[in-house]
């Protein structure tokens, strides 16, 4: 019980220290969201474009972008603009990378999802709304859209969970996040105590997230 003690002051002592370190992975945590769910909506429609260029340019993406590291992606995104275009990048950019690289790879998935959710809709809906009255953009966003979002909420949700954990990738073009400082302690105290710190926060964080998806997954449960 003592050592249980020991271990909870050891890890209370180091949050100051963490509290920088969470802040950065929730704010790119919630950029990614805020782009990335709107951008992979409007990539989904170019990948069901009539246009064969359209879709093939959204194919190309989405299988860029989900068949490489979201590493190697951050890693083009922060170097790309010196090696390719020999524009100087300052150390202010790195963040503005991280938020890039997370929001195109997140989109390219977020993508197939709505893909995946609004074909599964019956051709029906759409001939009976077209009989009301109700325009193509009506149809979708009032009949289509929200029984769209019930179908695919489950498969977002694990993307968002994903999301949670791949924030620590950042620290691979030097952002400071949750990760970063976990391991900067780590090193300096030669201890595993601030790995189980970022661990609980990771883990406090994902079962946070999933509460609020399964309360919108209730919320929307009438479309059953």
């Amino acid at each position: 019980m003592e050592q249980i003690m020991n271990w909870l002051m050891e890890i209370a002592s180091m949050l100051p220290q963490l509290f920088d370190g969470m802040a950065v992975t929730i704010q790119i945590f919630v950029v990614t969201l805020v782009f990335s769910l709107p951008l992979g909506l409007l990539v989904s429609f170019g990948r069901m474009a009539k246009n064969p260029v359209i879709r093939w340019i959204a194919r190309a993406y989405i299988s860029i972008m989900r068949g490489t590291p979201l590493m190697l992606q951050l890693f083009i995104v922060y170097f790309g603009p010196y090696y390719i275009f020999r524009i100087r990048v300052t150390n202010d950019y790195r963040l503005w990378a991280v938020f890039i690289g997370f929001v195109i790879n997140y989109a390219a998935y977020f993508a197939e999802i709505y893909r995946s959710g609004i074909q599964s809709m019956p051709a029906g809906q759409y001939e009976a709304a077209k009989l009301l009255g109700y325009s193509r953009f009506q149809t979708f966003f009032k009949i289509i859209f929200p029984q769209v979002v019930k179908r695919i909420l489950p498969s977002v949700t694990n993307e968002v969970i994903t999301l949670v954990k791949d924030t620590s990738l950042a620290f691979t073009i030097s952002v400071i996040e949750m990760f970063t400082v976990a391991r900067q302690l780590a090193s300096s105290q030669v201890s595993m105590m601030p790995f189980v710190a970022a661990g609980i926060f990771y883990y406090v964080f994902n079962l946070l997230v999933a509460v609020v998806m399964e309360f919108f997954e209730k919320k929307l449960s009438y479309y059953q």
